[in-house]
This record gives structure tokens, C-alpha cells and sequence, in this order.
């Protein structure tokens, strides 16, 4: 029997697609796009992948080890006995070494909006379930993720989040894509709004190591060497100095800081730039003057710029950039919003001890509340700052995400306890103690909150086997602890408590099939004038300052440079040139692809169809070299170690560096994804000092045929 579920029944796929839903005996089989809906190849990734359900690998039911960690020998359990052991050894160790020997790591898989409302810590993706066990020991994704970018920069430049800064896209006339690629996010909104965009004539310029999706539809593509976008912001800033093309109006009142960065952009030259990014000098002159010319730039960047070894800089310096040359809060540019007070209910942190990575990264922790997971083997390993004995991993996949994965593979082997809560056996399941089946978002109840648009999304099916919501299988942990009490207690607690602020909205979203559209306020522009973003009501921006800090107090606070500073990559040609001449390639790791997120989804075979194979993009000069075609088996190594994936020969990346693709490396993928865990060849002590985030986007390494 085959049902078509539209967007307003399901409620989950926001690209406007219709699926179509097979069962048989009353059991999902099958779950595929229905013809003619124009964004089903994005919506059945990341989140709103519905295939996920029926993928062969869904764990059913909770298994407790009985082999060796890694060896993947489990018994069924009862949801009691699973639970009531995984309280027991949390509670003896914190009997023994204390609470703060408990760690836990939340990933993408707990990324589902009633999780991240109750769940996690203020404007993070980190779950703080042990924070009432005592622990301060709580990570997640933010170790490595989004958190440079959505966090970091913008505070030091401006005292704001990410999510306070928005592309202008409507009012623009010039539209800058640096580092992302919009169409592989999920959902695709941003993506969509470019291409209306695009379709009013609006100009699009893309900034980045290959030329991805967004950069083949742009008017102009401006390649980059990798980790070196810091520097090519710099020789713009060079430009706009030195021929004085900024808004001095601005810069005289608004920023603090400008006559130091103006002495230190002299460096910086188009000449200078160009030896270090291979983007041309005149590239970078004619950008700068564009920039700076047109009324109305509106800025999209992501992630892609955190990787180097001067990430967060590098994203200071976008922004600066945006900020001096008129671009900040007017129509077209970048659009500022006042910070919120958190939603969620803030969890006291523990006192007198700090959590792991507080010490070496002080930012971080001052910023997230959180330890930094890249410390986490050490801390097992070396019991430094002290002993860590326990992990719970929470819709994760640790060995796939982090560099060099024999390092954690190592940790897990010598710790008391694990457990993993996921929806499918990933390798790190293969070590835990206790494995806990998660349910999907087909299987159900919560809500989908967007600017202007408000839904409630319900159940498609039962859950599979045992597999519980992964909220629900949070609280019932927190009740075995003894403070279940602190998280709300049902799916339908969930939802109340979500919208307690506007019951009348509730009650139309559960009267609606539909969703409901909010009004969303009209725009006002340069409200740093109008005293709408500081707390106290005054003129300016909410720094110690009250200006845009173009030298950060908060970097300078913490001993780092408080100006945005290049720092060229560690393991690159220029710094390391007698590694160079062992491993001639520029490696590039982490562009998201079409049909995963990250390592999901490389076990449902409705997907994988999209790529059986792990690639490795190859400039075609580079290709030749090596006698190497597409299709062909090859070897990429670094000094760390080899990994085998197939090459893609195109013109999409530049000559002297490769694209190659993450996410393999699970147990219950194919078997070349399976094989392909690009992070064998990463390195777990190169990082970005401020953020502690490894560098994936600037490394060298070697390809041959296999």
C-alpha cells in the first residue's frame, strides 16, 4: 500500500516536498520522493531524511556488551535493565573519582528543536544532562563545529551571536558566498533565497577553495588556497585602507581599533596576498573595490573558514571588513538583531572544578560552558586535568568526526563505562557498555519553529522495535539519576511548554494541518544609532566597548592577538616546504555532498545510490601527473596514514590541491565508505589555538593509483 504524505501532513520536509510512503503489513518498507517535487534530492539528507527509517541497520532494542569493547558482541535488554545499568555505573563512578569523571559528547544527531529547547546549553548543540549529576564535563559537536563562526567571532567583533547576523539577500545588490555552500545545507532556505535573488538580477560572487555548487551558478568564482582566506581578507582590508574606501563616518564613531589594523594590513599587499592564496592581485583589487563601491553587500558565510590554523581571525576579519566598508545593518547588507535572553532554563554549572579543556582553551569555555572534547583523550589517557572514567555519547559519531581516530578508539578501550544513545550501530556503539535505540522524527511528536513560520510535526508511524524519542530516553536516564523532575516528562510536555508563552498559537498549530505563519516585525536598519541592541538602551554595540572591536578586549582578555591575525597553515607549502616536497597536495576534508550529512546515511541504500564511493577530487593537471582517471582506485596519504578512495578528475578544484570527501569509516556502511575514513589521515594536534577546532582544511598530503 503506498500513501503520499504531503508537507502538511508530515510536517518535516520544509523544501516543499511530497513523499511518497510504502507499507506493507501495517510496516514501513519504503520511503521515496514523489515525482515533480523540486527540492526532494536535498530534503531526503540531513535531518529530513526519510529513508533513514527503514535503513537495515536500525538499532530495535537496547543491547548490553558482552564481547570485548570494539568487538561488537551484544545481548537484547530490556529498557529497565539497560538503564538501571547505565545509572549504576555512572553512580559508582562518581562514588569513586568524583562526578566530573563522567563525560558526555552530543552530536548532530540531537539536533531535533524540542532537544536543543530543553536539552541543551544556551546557544549550543551540547546536551547538559550531567550538569545535575555534577559533572561540568558536558561537549558535543561545538569542540569541533560551528561555534568559531556562530559564537567566537561575532562576539569579539560586535558582542552578538551568529544568529544575529543575517544576508540582507532581498535588498541586496551584490551577494558574497565565502566558505559554504548553501545548497547541501539543511534545510536549503538560504540556498533558495540566493536563487530568487539571482533571479532579480541580484550579482553573485563565491569565495572558496572548489568551485561547489553555489560557486558554478555564481557570476564570478574566486578560488582560494586553502587556509589561506585570512590572509585574502586581509589584502581586501589592504585595498580598502589604503585607497580609503571605507565608510569613515562609521569607522570614526562605531569602531575601536582601526588605526592599529590599518598599520597592520600594510603587510598585506595585492603582490603579497597573491603569493600566498594564488588568487591574482588584480582578483583581489577589483574585489576590495567592488566590495567597498556597491551599495548594499549582503555576506553568507558558515563553517568552512573555521579550519585553518587562524580560523576564528579569519572570521573576525570577514566581518570587520563587512563593518568598516558600510555593509553593516543597512538595507542589502548585513542584518543585525538584538540578542535574546535564552530560551532554556539554565542548569547551575558545577562549582569548583572546571571542566576539561577549560585551562588550555579559556574562550571556549568562557563562551560555550563547556569542555573541549579534543581534550578528552588526554584526560583518559594521561588523567589530565584529572581522571576521566566514564562517556555517555548522545546521537554521535565521535571516530568518523575527529582527527586521528585511533587516539579516541584508544581512550574508549580504558574506560570504566560507555553507553551510546543513536539510531543505527556506529562504531563508536562498538565499544559502549549499553546501546539505547533512538527513534526518528517520522516516529515522533515535537515542532518546527522557523522566522515567520511555526508547525507542529506529527508522527508518521509508530517506532521501530523498541526505539524510544531521544528526549524521552534523556528524561527516563535523568529519573534512574534521581532528577527526572528537571525535563519535561512527555512528548506532549514538550510541546506545551515550548509555546507556554503563546498558548494561542498553540492551540491554531493544533488545529492546523498546515503550520502557522507568525508576523515577523519590519525592519529597521542602523539600530546601533537607535539603542535597540545593548541591554541598557544606549547608542552602539553590546562590547565591553560599546563599539565594533576591531581589537577585541575579549581575545586581548585571554592572551590572544587582539587584532584578527593571519597565521599561515602549520603543515602548508610555504611554512613546511621540505614535508611539501613529500606530500605536493593541499588536502581539503569536510564538503558536504549531496546525499549524507557528515557520516549519516551511508548505510540506507536509497541514498548511497547517490554516491557508492568515496571521492577524492583531483585537478585535472594533477591527475595527469599521476597517470590517474576518474573511477580509478587511489591511495591518499599523509604522514599519518593511508586511505583508499576513487578519484573524481575534475576542473572543480584547483591544481596542487584535493577535495576528499569525510563521513566514512561506520560499520554498517557500504563497504568503500566503511574503509574510507578520511580522518586516518588528520591530525589530532594540529588547532586553531583559540578555538582548540583541528584544521581539516589545510593539510598535504599525496595521491596515487592504488
Amino acid at each position: 500500500m503506498a500513501i503520499e504524505i504531503k508537507p502538511s501532513i508530515c510536517g518535516i520536509c520544509p523544501g516543499g516536498c511530497a513523499v511518497k510512503v510504502t507499507l506493507e503489513d501495517g510496516r514501513l518498507v519504503k520511503v521515496e520522493p514523489h515525482k515533480g517535487a523540486p527540492y526532494a534530492h536535498l530534503c531526503i539528507r540531513g535531518k529530513h531524511a526519510p529513508e533513514i527509517i527503514y535503513s537495515p541497520h536500525r538499532l530495535k532494542t537496547p543491547l548490553i556488551r558482552t564481547g570485548e569493547r570494539g568487538e561488537g558482541k551484544f545481548r537484547e535488554a530490556s529498557w529497565d535493565e539497560a538503564l538501571d545499568l547505565t545509572a549504576q555505573k555512572m553512580t559508582e563512578i562518581k562514588a569513586r573519582y568524583g562526578p566530573q569523571a563522567m563525560f558526555s559528547h552530543s552530536g548532530r544527531g540531537t539536533f531535533e528543536q524540542s532537544m536543543v529547547r530543553f536539552y541543551d546549553m544556551p546557544n549550543t548543540m551540547t546536551n547538559k544532562l550531567l550538569l545535575p549529576f555534577g559533572s561540568p564535563n558536558i561537549s558535543g559537536v561545538d569542540s569541533l563545529c560551528y561555534v568559531t563562526y556562530g559564537i567566537f567571532a561575532p562576539m569579539a567583533n560586535f558582542g552578538l551571536l551568529a544568529t544575529n547576523l543575517s544576508p540582507d539577500f532581498e535588498n541586496s545588490n551584490l551577494i558574497v558566498v565565502w566558505g559554504t555552500n548553501p545548497i547541501t545545507d539543511s534545510p536549503p532556505f538560504i540556498f533558495q533565497r540566493i536563487v530568487k535573488a539571482q533571479q532579480n538580477k541580484t550579482k553573485l560572487i563565491a569565495v572558496d577553495q572548489m568551485r561547489c555548487d553555489i560557486a558554478a551558478r555564481a557570476d564570478q568564482w574566486v578560488g582560494v588556497r586553502p587556509g589561506t582566506d585570512g590572509a585574502l581578507i586581509l589584502g581586501l582590508l589592504n585595498v580598502v585602507i589604503n585607497e580609503k574606501l571605507y565608510d569613515r563616518e562609521f569607522v570614526e564613531k562605531w569602531t575601536l581599533g582601526f588605526s592599529e589594523l590599518s598599520d597592520y594590513v600594510q603587510n598585506f599587499t595585492p603582490q603579497k596576498v597573491e603569493s600566498i592564496t594564488h588568487v591574482p592581485a588584480e582578483t583581489i583589487t577589483a574585489l576590495a573595490r567592488e566590495i567597498a563601491n556597491t551599495e548594499g553587500v549582503s555576506l553568507h558565510t558558515f563553517t568552512g573558514l573555521e579550519y585553518s590554523n587562524c580560523g576564528m581571525q579569519s572570521i573576525r576579519a570577514l566581518y570587520i571588513l563587512w563593518a568598516i566598508t558600510g555593509n553593516l545593518d543597512v538595507p542589502g547588507g548585513l542584518y543585525l538583531t538584538a540578542p535574546r535572553r535564552p530560551l532554556q532554563d539554565e542548569f547551575p554549572k558545577p562549582a569548583g572544578i572546571l571542566p576539561v579543556g577549560a585551562e588550555k582553551y579559556p574562550l571556549f569555555y568562557e563562551l560555550t560552558g563547556s569542555a573541549q572534547f579534543m581534550e578528552f583523550p588526554r584526560a583518559v589517557l594521561e588523567e589530565e586535568p584529572y581522571p576521566v572514567k566514564g562517556l555517555l555519547v548522545i546521537g554521535s559519531s565521535i571516530l568518523t568526526s575527529y582527527p586521528q581516530p585511533k587516539i579516541f578508539e584508544e581512550a574508549f578501550r580504558k574506560l570504566d563505562f560507555m553507553a551510546v544513545v543513536d539510531l543505527v550501530m556506529t562504531r563508536d556503539a562498538l565499544f559502549a557498555d549499553v546501546v539505547l535505540p533512538s527513534a526518528t522524527y517520522y516516529e515522533t511528536n515535537s515542532y518546527q519553529r522557523y522566522p515567520g513560520y511555526a508547525r507542529l510535526r506529527r508522527r508518521v508511524i509508530e517506532p521501530v522495535g523498541q526505539s524510544k524519542n531521544c528526549a524521552m530516553i534523556l528524561t527516563e536516564l535523568a529519573k534512574k539519576l534521581g532528577y527526572g523532575h528537571l525535563f519535561p516528562q512527555s512528548e506532549e510536555e514538550l510541546i506545551e511548554k515550548a509555546f507556554a508563552g503563546n498558548p494561542a498559537l498553540l492551540k491554531k498549530l493544533q488545529n492546523s494541518r498546515d503550520g502557522v505563519e507568525i508576523p515577523v516585525p519590519e525592519r529597521r536598519y542602523k539600530k546601533y544609532e537607535l539603542g535597540l541592541l545593548r541591554g541598557d538602551k544606549k547608542p552602539g554595540f553590546p562590547t565591553p566597548s560599546g563599539l565594533v572591536e576591531i581589537t577585541s578586549s575579549l581575545t586581548a582578555k585571554h592572551g590572544y592577538d587582539a587584532l584578527p591575525v593571519y597565521t599561515e597553515p602549520v603543515e602548508g607549502p610555504l611554512h613546511n616546504p621540505e614535508l611539501y616536497k613529500e606530500f605536493p597536495l593541499v588536502l581539503n576534508t569536510g564538503a558536504r555532498i549531496q546525499s549524507t550529512f557528515r557520516s549519516q546515511h551511508l548505510n540506507v541504500p536509497g541514498l548511497v545510490k547517490y554516491q557508492e564511493k568515496p571521492h577524492v577530487l583531483i585537478n585535472l593537471l594533477d591527475a595527469a601527473e599521476r597517470g590517474i582517471k576518474t573511477g580509478d582506485k587511489v591511495a591518499v596519504s599523509t604522514r599519518r596514514g593511508e586511505v583508499i578512495f576513487y578519484a573524481d578528475v575534475t576542473e572543480n578544484v584547483l591544481p596542487g590541491q584535493v577535495e576528499v570527501n569525510m563521513g566514512g569509516g561506520n560499520p554498517t556502511q557500504v563497504e568503500a565508505w566503511r574503509q574510507a575514513n578520511v580522518n586516518h589521515l588528520t591530525d589530532f594536534n594540529n588547532r586553531d589555538p583559540i578555538s582548540g577546532f583541528p584544521v581539516f582544511k589545510a593539510l598535504l598530503c599525496q595521491v596515487k593509483k592504488a
